[in-house]
């Protein structure tokens, strides 16, 4: 008898105790997506790197979780999902260990290639999980559950990764993942089990062939986008040789993907699931969802740090409070909105709610306080919480159960890649914004213009000491940070109206969601 016969779990376990052990390992990958954050400028001087070199930290991190995430169903399926789940574990752990310990920046993004693998298998395998272990009409909650460790983790990332390196040591943003993840290996052989799968793998996939071109299409493609997407920004976008080779790469690799699973009996990344209406709905609205998500959470702590000179630890916990708001409203809407109303009506108000926090955030000045700015996150959240789950649960609904896998892996896939073009972009129109309107207001700062010598005249009454260009500079100075509240304002609005870009997509929704699986 092996281990695993030994450790296989009885059939009375509570799915809620099963629903909380998977969350807990998926919370930990989602945080160590935005942790180490605001810590990259210790990371750099400990290991005497440059903080353009340190970068890679994160890009590393995202392009290997992002080659993995789409072929992890498939490797489910094969494995089992349990033995993948423990074996994704396992990697993540080990490698948060070497992370802490790497001698050099070039261990350091080693360690977090293999972080970002082992990674990328959680949260489809735990969605998959909990759409077989429970009936639909019991989904919502689950999938809401699930969603605090999704949603709730980036949130507090960059304010536990400033605190912990502010007062200790980066390596501790690493070192933190070990007693985790050996907590939650423990208790998922112990106590989860799989569902339709036996432990050592899948009875109907067994002997079939792999799918080794779809998955080395999969691997480039999705690689070298994910790659063009983080890097474009500061190569310049289409400026960069580089960026561009990248684009030609990704787009050639996927259209070649797309055609050959299109063929395939047991393709590696299902692409057939995307001709379902519905699904190909939920993938796009969660594709936005993290595009939104992904893109304010990197934005706004930008925002009060440069602007209104808040600590990272400060800035942090402004979005923080909208992640306790969804320790409410996830649970609200996965056991009560989710039965008395549509997925429609509840999709249907989330984005316009979120829509509207965007478009509030974007009538703010410089003299906005703490206060507000909480509030505006926590408004912005109520947003998501609406769309989330719903738009989760309708993924799932009519899929035969071995499919499972298959539409985690693109749902989880669609997040992460959303989260990435957010981010990308949102700091493109930043950038591009911020120049313009530099160039707008610097042409009424003159010495002959009423306004500048209104300015100056101010100035030296309160500093008298200070001169002529020493006051132009302090005008200038002014300048810039007006035209960057102006350009963060910008970018507020374009996620306003790419929330609401999607709204046509609700009516290929249902109207309700159907109780049984097909």
């Amino acid at each position: 008898m092996n281990l695993f016969s030994r450790c296989r779990p009885s059939n009375q376990v509570n799915p809620w105790l099963v629903t909380f052990i998977i969350s807990l390992s998926t919370f930990m990958e989602v945080l160590d997506s935005s942790i180490a954050n605001v810590s990259l400028g210790h990371i750099a001087g400990g290991l005497a790197a440059g903080l353009d070199e340190s970068t890679w930290v994160l890009t590393s991190y995202l392009v290997a979780n992002a080659v993995m995430m789409p072929v992890s169903g498939c490797l489910g399926n094969t494995l089992g999902r349990k033995l993948f789940f423990m074996i994704c574990i396992i990697i993540f752990t080990i490698s948060s260990f070497f992370c802490a310990l790497a001698p050099s920046l070039n261990w350091l993004l080693f360690f977090r290639v293999l972080q970002g693998l082992g990674g990328a298998g959680m949260a489809p395998t735990v969605q998959s999980l909990l759409a077989d272990l429970f009936p639909s009409e019991k989904r919502g909650l689950a999938f809401s559950i699930y969603g605090l460790s999704v949603v709730f983790a980036p949130a507090i990332g960059p304010t536990l990764g400033g605190w912990i390196t502010d007062n200790y040591s980066w390596k501790w943003i690493f070192l933190i993942n070990i007693p985790v993840g050996i907590i939650s290996l423990v208790l998922t052989m112990f106590f989860v089990r799989d569902p339709n799968q036996s432990e050592l793998g899948s009875v109907e996939l067994r002997g079939r062939r792999f799918d080794l071109m779809g998955f080395v299409l999969s691997l480039i493609g999705i690689g070298c986008l994910e790659f063009f997407v983080d890097r474009g920004q500061r190569e310049d976008w289409f400026a960069s040789p580089l960026i561009v080779t990248l684009a030609i790469i990704a787009g050639v690799s996927l259209l070649t993907l797309v055609f050959w699973e299109s063929w395939q009996e047991t393709p590696v990344v299902n692409i057939h699931l995307l001709r379902r209406a519905r699904f190909l709905a939920a993938f796009v609205m969660m594709f936005m969802t993290g595009f939104v998500l992904f893109g304010t959470t990197a934005i706004f702590p930008q925002f009060l740090e440069q602007l209104l000179g808040y600590t990272a630890e400060q800035a942090g916990f402004a979005l923080t409070a909208g992640g306790f708001a969804l320790v409410i409203l996830m649970p609200l809407v996965g056991a009560v909105l989710i039965q008395k109303f549509s997925t429609r009506v509840l999709v249907g108000s989330g984005l316009l709610i979120l829509a509207l926090s965007l478009f509030h955030l974007s009538g703010f000045n410089l003299n906005m306080t703490f206060q507000q700015a909480a509030l505006a996150r926590v408004f912005q959240v109520g947003g998501i919480a609406l769309i989330f789950v719903p738009i989760t649960r309708v993924a799932y609904d009519g899929l035969h159960p071995t499919e499972s896998n298959d539409a985690a892996a693109l749902i989880n896939l669609a997040r992460n890649l959303g989260g990435s073009v957010g981010i990308a972009l949102s700091n493109t129109v930043l950038s591009q914004r911020s120049q313009f309107h530099q160039a707008r207001l610097i042409e009424h700062i003159s010495s002959y213009e009423n306004g500048t010598q209104l300015f100056l005249h101010r100035l030296q009454s309160r500093l008298p000491s200070f001169h002529y260009i020493e006051s132009m500079h302090q005008a200038y100075q002014e300048v810039t940070r007006q035209a960057s509240m102006l350009s963060y304002l910008d970018v507020f609005i374009f996620l306003g109206i790419a929330s609401l870009a999607i709204f046509p997509l609700i009516f290929l929704m249902p109207r309700g969601v159907s109780q049984t699986n097909s």
